[in-house]
């Protein structure tokens, strides 16, 4: 079936080596993890260069002209995801990561004593920064989904302590669309706010904040650039505009201020305050350029072409042999164009180097910085996990990870799965060819 949406995307017709040194278009199923520019990103990058220049700080044409750029970038970033510009502060930083750690530290000034409900399926970056204080987790079910019982229980248990639960709005692993506003509710109803983390929600389906006055709008929202097709290092943490007005910025320096004197710092408002330093005007170019695409695309249009791509790949995958597709592969309504899974006695990493190798796909492996969700998905006990630590080289759990862009079409699938079907039936082959005794088998 041709794709009308591949030739969007720059390096769609990039040739690879294989290990017998024959040239083949590269499959990247990796998209995950990150994404290639749009053509249009790139064109937008090369056209507005002649014009770059520092913003709000000069007078001259140039400065004037990117400064409204980018102040006016704030306002398309807004609407892209539903969120009221008037209530609503868009602060641009590197990337979903950095948002998060960013709103951790404002948080956590005002907040020290308080609990942060996060769950047991988030990425390291939507966990680690919350370590620094009260944290709680909530469970998921034998198939990996967030058991909303658990969250209301704990949201009781806490009885008004919990001030933010933080939950990803995809899974990074298996694909699971989480129903954020339900979450959004409950968490509203026990005064606690909501952070939702959607470096994989953004890029494929539509969002919407919502008013401030519905009972399930989201207070927080980070995503990155690099997962939509805009790969210049830029992200962004938006929130309440009262968040950000309590307190002096998380990163300090030029740009944050008003007036210094010796004695005296008078720091400037939101969002300049919360921008240290020379703001990423390139990466914000690409980000709205991006997002412009994406709007003509129209977001349900690809989010229905890459449900036709995952359910194209489930019903394939699941009549191959040995294959263990994690997650509910029955009911896949809610969720969105990621295929973790492992083949039985060949490791994650053997089968990603195969992968390359043979058919010049590029797919994850390990635990996609996602270690306790892997663990629990795998059934890895504590006695494992505390084993294979203080074991040197010992090969680590993890599942080989198929994610697919809008730019990826159903003969790539077919490569995909020949390459499976291939593996599996010569498994002992492309064991002893790929499998290294002595690696260490990273998440």
């Amino acid at each position: 079936m041709f794709n009308k949406y591949k030739f969007l995307v720059a390096g769609v017709n990039t040739k690879v080596p294989l290990k017998n040194k024959k040239m083949v278009n590269y499959i990247n199923f990796d998209n995950a993890a990150t994404t290639p520019p749009f053509m249009s990103v790139l064109k937008e990058i090369l056209s507005f260069s002649n014009w770059y220049s520092s913003i709000h700080r000069g007078k001259g044409y140039k400065s004037q002209l990117s400064s409204d750029l980018y102040d006016e970038s704030r306002e398309i970033v807004a609407n892209f995801v539903g969120a009221d510009i008037n209530d609503k502060e868009i602060i641009y930083v590197k990337n979903a990561t950095e948002a998060i750690n960013m709103l951790s530290n404002i948080l956590r000034k005002d907040n020290s004593n308080s609990v942060v409900l996060s769950t047991c399926m988030e990425h390291h970056s939507n966990d680690l920064p919350w370590r620094k204080g009260n944290i709680d987790y909530v469970k998921i079910d034998d198939l990996g989904r967030l058991d909303l019982n658990d969250l209301e229980q704990k949201l009781i248990k806490y009885d008004g302590d919990v001030k933010l639960v933080t939950v990803t709005g995809v899974s990074n692993v298996t694909g699971y669309k989480n129903p954020i506003h339900k979450i959004a509710k409950i968490a509203h109803k026990y005064n606690s706010k909501i952070l939702v983390d959607g470096a994989q929600l953004v890029p494929h389906t539509k969002v919407n904040m919502k008013s401030v006055n519905s009972p399930d709008h989201i207070d927080y929202l980070v995503f990155s650039a690099h997962k939509m097709y805009a790969p210049f290092g830029s992200g962004v943490l938006i929130g309440p505009k009262s968040t950000f007005q309590k307190n002096g910025p998380d990163y300090v320096g030029g740009g944050t201020v008003d007036i210094v004197t010796p004695e005296t710092v008078i720091w400037a408002d939101p969002p300049d305050k919360d921008e240290a330093g020379t703001p990423n005007l390139m990466g914000v170019i690409a980000l709205t350029k991006a997002i412009k695409t994406l709007s003509l695309i129209n977001m349900k249009n690809l989010e229905k072409y890459e449900d036709n791509l995952l359910h194209y790949a489930m019903r394939s995958m699941k009549h191959i042999p040995d294959i263990k597709i994690y997650g509910d592969t029955d009911n896949i309504k809610d969720r969105t164009s990621i295929v973790p899974f492992n083949i039985e006695g060949i490791s994650h990493e053997a089968v990603a180097k195969m992968l390359s190798a043979e058919y010049g796909i590029g797919v994850r492996n390990g635990c996609f910085c996602a270690q306790p969700y892997i663990q629990n998905l795998l059934n890895v006990s504590k006695e494992e996990i505390k084993e294979k630590m203080l074991i040197p080289n010992s090969p680590k759990p993890g599942m080989v990870r198929v994610s697919f862009g809008i730019y990826n079409d159903f003969n790539e699938i077919d490569v995909l799965i020949k390459a499976l079907y291939k593996l599996v039936n010569n498994k002992q082959y492309y064991i002893d060819k790929y499998e290294d005794k002595n690696a260490i088998h990273r998440c």
